[in-house]
């Protein structure tokens, strides 16, 4: 049955937080057990060390829950819902609030308000990125566009990606892959339709997501059954789940061991090399003189591969400059449109009204068109509507890429250090009752009469971001995510499988950075009549 279907990725995400409790407690305990002389040592130091630093100076941070010495407030969150436990602790300690985190000092915004004064008023400040292992090593040490430290070195990979890969002219370039693609999942829709089988939204979708990224990346395809396409899926599912794991290394030092000990670092390394490999694969079939290019325009390595040649870079542009910024496109762009997709037509489900509003749009608008192309769906001001409510609901990143600060500033009158850890908690953001009138109910009738957007300039509404940090794939993300969804809505009726019902759809979500569905959205489709 398509119900018990489940992604290997999904259930690798969940065995691997499900177990990450219990082996930190255990590693830890095995740490008291035979190494407690040496960490006697290190508390002894570490003590002596926030003496110091109290009596020399101690600064205003925000509110902060009490912590334990060397942990601090580690032992009070899980990795696997992190957005939610800040959620709780927001509720007590404040829309800006501190945490201790080994040595590393955090705070974590939670109101539309404390978004603005940090990514708009302090943006400068928090415009940084910490060093973190697991984020260094798949960048290849922060030389892509999201992992690399701000200053004169990230503006000019920026522009590399704001003029050359995410520029609206390249967006409207791959419009024909997006259409092409969505066509050919409509088709396999209609397929199932005609013999009543039922679809999983969850495996089709991420086909289609994943189809269109690698052909305007690599110029290829890798929805076919056979060993390369599990190869590609299986670096690309342990890649999303390796990228959500916590390093114990990270937040206290000499601890890297520990993360040896439970394997962690093991298999970050095999995947990188693997990802590596393939990336290496990539770069030299499009280096081959012999190699026979697609009809549309260029793909994403074909422009790097030219900037290198033309060395339009201040640098040199080098193989593993295009190896991590690869990485930047595939790591977040195909999970994050495949989650937003699934959630829309959850909710959508959930929503006959909204459906029907949705369908009648469509009717009144495009005729009897058979595809909704990307042209027509800026027609669609209620689609629009529809997608901007998901991404409020189920932002796709519950989390923000985390921040740090590069200089000492003051926020409402705190002071934060250089070199903070910053949590933009929008998950917390989109559901502020001071923003948004009932902000659990799912009404894409608020944005109707309303100019607020997710570009990045409202911050009751940041999905994506804001300031120089802002996701730079998001033209991009929301062309593939509407294209998707116009068509699915309009070209089928949707009904539950037999036996079930619209009340037994939930909204759980998998562990992990993306915010994913956790049980598979099974549907049958009807071929819709006009």
């Amino acid at each position: 049955m398509c119900k018990e279907a489940k992604f290997t990725n999904h259930l690798t995400r969940e065995v691997d937080y499900q177990k990450y409790t219990k082996m930190v407690l255990f590693s830890l305990s095995l740490v008291l057990i035979l190494t407690s002389p040496l960490l006697l040592f290190f508390f002894f130091f570490f003590f002596l060390k926030h003496i110091r630093e109290t009596i020399i100076h101690k600064p205003n941070l925000p509110p902060a829950p009490k912590g334990l010495p060397i942990i601090g407030n580690l032992h009070q969150l899980n990795s696997s819902s992190l957005y939610l436990d800040l959620w709780n602790l927001s509720k007590k300690y404040g829309p800006l609030f501190s945490l201790q985190l080994g040595h590393r000092t955090v705070i974590v915004v939670s109101s539309p308000k404390m978004a603005k004064e940090t990514l708009k008023n302090h943006d400068v400040e928090f415009s940084d990125r910490p060093s973190l292992f697991s984020q260094q090593k798949l960048s290849y040490n922060g030389i892509e566009l999201f992992f690399s430290s701000y200053g004169d070195y990230w503006r000019e990979i920026r522009k590399i990606c704001a003029v050359h890969i995410f520029s609206a002219k390249r967006v409207l370039s791959y419009s024909s892959i997006r259409q092409y693609e969505v066509q050919q999942m409509i088709q396999k829709i209609s397929s199932h339709a005609a013999s009543s089988k039922v679809t999983n939204l969850n495996e089709l979708l991420m086909s289609v997501t994943s189809t269109i990224i690698c052909r305007s990346t690599f110029g290829r395809r890798y929805e076919e059954e056979g060993v390369e396409r599990s190869r590609f899926h299986g670096m690309l599912n342990e890649l999303q789940a390796l990228m959500g794991s916590f390093f114990l290394q990270d937040y206290i030092h000499f601890t890297g061991w520990i993360d040896r000990l439970r394997g962690l670092t093991g298999r970050f390394e095999k995947n990188f090399k693997e990802l590596d490999e393939f990336y290496k694969q990539v770069i030299d079939e499009h280096l081959d003189p012999q190699r026979r290019k697609p009809q549309e325009e260029e793909d994403i390595v074909d422009v790097l591969l030219h900037l290198k040649k033309q060395r339009w870079f201040s640098m040199d542009l080098t193989f593993d400059h295009i190896k991590a910024l690869v990485m930047d496109v595939l790591a977040a762009a195909t999970d994050t449109s495949t989650a937003v997709s699934v959630w829309a037509m959850t909710q959508l489900m959930k929503n006959p009204r909204v459906m029907q509003r949705v369908q009648e749009e469509r009717r009144n608008i495009c005729g009897t068109k058979v595809f909704i192309g990307e042209s027509d769906i800026q027609k669609l001001t209620y689609l629009k509507a529809v997608v901007k409510e998901v991404l409020r609901l189920h932002p796709p990143g519950p989390l923000l890429v985390m921040r740090q600060t590069n200089k000492k500033c003051i926020i409402e009158g705190y002071e934060i250090p250089e070199k903070t850890l910053v949590y933009v908690n929008v998950w917390a953001i989109h559901r502020d009752s001071e923003a948004w009138k009932d902000p659990e109910v799912f009404y894409p009738e608020r944005f109707l009469d309303s100019d607020i957007d997710f570009k990045g300039q409202d911050f009751e509404l940041i999905p994506f971001g804001a300031g120089r940090r802002i996701c730079p794939g998001l033209p991009m993300g929301v062309a593939t995510v509407e294209l998707i969804i116009a068509n699915i809505a309009y070209s089928f009726d949707w009904e539950m499988p037999k036996g079930m019902k619209r009340e037994d759809i939930d909204f759980e979500v998998l562990p992990g950075i993306t915010q994913h569905k956790k049980n598979p959205l099974c549907l049958v489709a009807k071929n819709h009549l006009f």
